[in-house]
């Protein structure tokens, strides 16, 4: 079989239909199935999903995760898959039929292992004045990615979006699964898997293209057009941050910067102290920001600090568990 389509789903039945109803017109060459990998949903995605297989024009999968997290459901996926090219995307996407024709040629053309493409909304509601209507940092949000016409390697600065990825077979025996440990988890917005996937697939000698060519349109719901969403995001995406620290010592604000030995940069109370002078400058930005007036940069300076906020509190919780268990290992030991 040449592709195989994984769906994660949690308690998303309608944006489940109208996501199988769009893929059931793809037209690609070669064989192609789909799996739709249910994380505990109560509601009626099973009922959905099986009635749909009945006309779907290819093997339609309905799989059950019990481990709660995105990334468990996408490794139950995988492991299911028997695709030669496995893509990953979300319930609630629209694809062009030449969708998968399109990464299998990007692949091709590029030689390499992975490929990501652009992520364009479909807007459920207004798009609010504070909320530019073009690439840049507040699009990782909404899960929106466009890097422009040309192709672009990941790696260095570039980093795709699970929502529109398509690899070959080979990359998760290499690399490994998914991380579900920083994977996003109902009740929370953690969301560094694919950032933590491309490190190991760097290290295993995998290389990942940007490919304009491979276009999803995901649907942005109103409740997520609201600052209070996009504050909670970016804390969220600190705390995520500020997990990858702990666990590979990345840079957290580019990950992909490896020119900074950590081991010999000043900390206080676990945060690289040349960030306090980072986002001490970001605050006196948005102050600025304020007094010119200017809507969207007054916004996206005040989500930069709610993001250092998730990396300090993060940060502090590492600290403090640390401290505790160096002191369980003092009591044991004076013990014995």
């Amino acid at each position: 079989m040449k592709f195989s389509i994984i769906i994660p789903t949690y308690n998303r039945a309608d944006e489940v239909r109208g996501t199988l109803c769009n893929m059931a017109m793809l037209t690609p060459q070669g064989d192609w199935e789909v799996i739709v990998v249910d994380n505990n949903s109560t509601d009626d995605t099973r009922a959905v999903v099986e009635d749909i297989a009945t006309w779907f024009p290819v093997k339609l999968h309905y799989l059950f995760e019990q481990e709660q997290g995105r990334c468990a459901a996408l490794n139950r996926g995988i492991l299911a898959a028997h695709g030669e090219i496995i893509l990953t995307t979300d319930d609630d996407v629209r694809v062009a039929p030449d969708w998968l024709d399109q990464a299998a040629s990007a692949l091709a053309q590029h030689q390499c292992d992975y490929v990501g493409g652009k992520v364009l909304p479909i807007w459920g509601g207004e798009r609010p004045a504070w909320l530019p209507n073009h690439a840049g940092r507040p699009w990782s949000v909404i899960a929106l990615l466009d890097h422009g016409e040309a192709p672009l390697e990941f790696n260095q600065r570039y980093v795709p979006l699970g929502v529109n990825l398509a690899f070959r077979r080979d990359c998760f025996t290499r690399a490994g699964l998914w991380d579900n440990r920083v994977g996003r988890k109902a009740g929370t917005l953690l969301g560094q898997e694919v950032r933590e996937w491309g490190l190991r697939a760097k290290a295993a000698g995998l290389r990942g293209f940007y490919a304009p060519q491979m276009v999803v349109q995901h649907i942005i719901p109103q409740e997520r057009l609201s600052k209070r969403y996009f504050r909670r995001w970016f804390y969220w995406n600190g705390i995520s941050r500020a997990l990858l620290y702990e666990q590979a010592r990345i840079n957290m604000e580019s990950p992909e910067d490896t020119s900074l030995d950590f081991a010999n940069v000043p900390h206080l109370a676990g945060v690289p102290r040349y960030m306090l002078r980072t986002y001490f400058g970001t605050f006196v930005r948005m102050l600025k920001a304020y007094a010119s007036k200017d809507i969207e940069a007054r916004f996206e300076r005040e989500l930069e600090l709610w993001f250092f906020a998730g990396v300090v509190r993060q940060r502090w919780k590492d600290r403090k568990g640390k401290a505790r268990m160096m002191s369980a290992k003092t009591n044991v030991a004076e013990s014995q």
